[in-house]
This record gives C-alpha cells, sequence and structure tokens, in this order.
C-alpha cells in the first residue's frame, strides 16, 4: 500500500533519543514512501536548527540525507498549478497561514497516490483532512 510521511517522521527516525524514534525508523524502513520535496528543507532545518536541543552540523545533516534518507523515500514535486490549486481549497479546508506547509503535504501525498500519511503531528493534519485524502496515522 502506498504511504507518504511527514518529515517529523524522519526527524524521529535520524534521532536515537526521541521517544517515537524507534516507530518512526520501522515506518521508514518498511517501504520506499512518498514524501514532499520540501521534507528534505524541513528536517535540514530541525537538524542543523537547534530546535532538538542540539545542533547537527550541516555537513553531516546532508549526509544523513543523502545517505539514509533519500534512498527510502520517491520525491513528489509540487509545480505552481499544484499549488495554486491547494491555495483556492485552503479556506474551505481551514488553512491559513503556516498551515499551509502541512496541507502541501497532505496534497504531495493525494498527488502520488498515498492511502496513508504518516505523521507525529496528527491534530495539525486531521484538522484539514477530507474524504478521499490519505489516511493520517502516527508510527
Amino acid at each position: 500500500m502506498k504511504s507518504a510521511l511527514d518529515s517529523s517522521v524522519i526527524v524521529s527516525a535520524l534521532c536515537a533519543g526521541d521517544p517515537d524514534h524507534d516507530a518512526c525508523r520501522k515506518v521508514l524502513l518498511s517501504g520506499r514512501h512518498s514524501v514532499l520535496t520540501h521534507a528534505f528543507t524541513e528536517t535540514f532545518s530541525t537538524l542543523t536548527g537547534g530546535r532538538l536541543g542540539f545542533r547537527v552540523p550541516a555537513s553531516d545533516a546532508a549526509s544523513l540525507l543523502r545517505q539514509q534518507i533519500a534512498p527510502q523515500l520517491r520525491n513528489v514535486h509540487l509545480d505552481a498549478d499544484d499549488l495554486l490549486a491547494a491555495f483556492e481549497q485552503a479556506e474551505a479546508r481551514g488553512v491559513r497561514g503556516g498551515a499551509i506547509y502541512d496541507y502541501l503535504h497532505l496534497v504531495a501525498a493525494r498527488n502520488a497516490g498515498a492511502k496513508r500519511f504518516y505523521t507525529l503531528n496528527l491534530s495539525d493534519f486531521l484538522s484539514f483532512h477530507r474524504p478521499g485524502d490519505p489516511e493520517i496515522l502516527s508510527p
């Protein structure tokens, strides 16, 4: 079954001290998942930005993403038409402000034909989930 991942799952899968590490690593390694290309940027930002209580050097974060994460993922790109269509749907879905970034992950998953979308931020995604979208799951 096709599935997609949020960057929260990727970050947790990389951080052994994270309470969700084992579950996220298991999901990550369970198959080849779709991911919005922007998830790489979010993961890099989280790893290098210090929000985790430590900072991974940029070169190490880039190596982790290239060697351990990229081979597990199928990148989904959203073009201008995809973005504009998502913006047009935003109000009906209750999406505004920064929630658009999460919504775009769901749009990419839907475009990739994913039936499941894994995230550690269930409430964020459930708030704008509608019938026909991938099922929102926590690892």
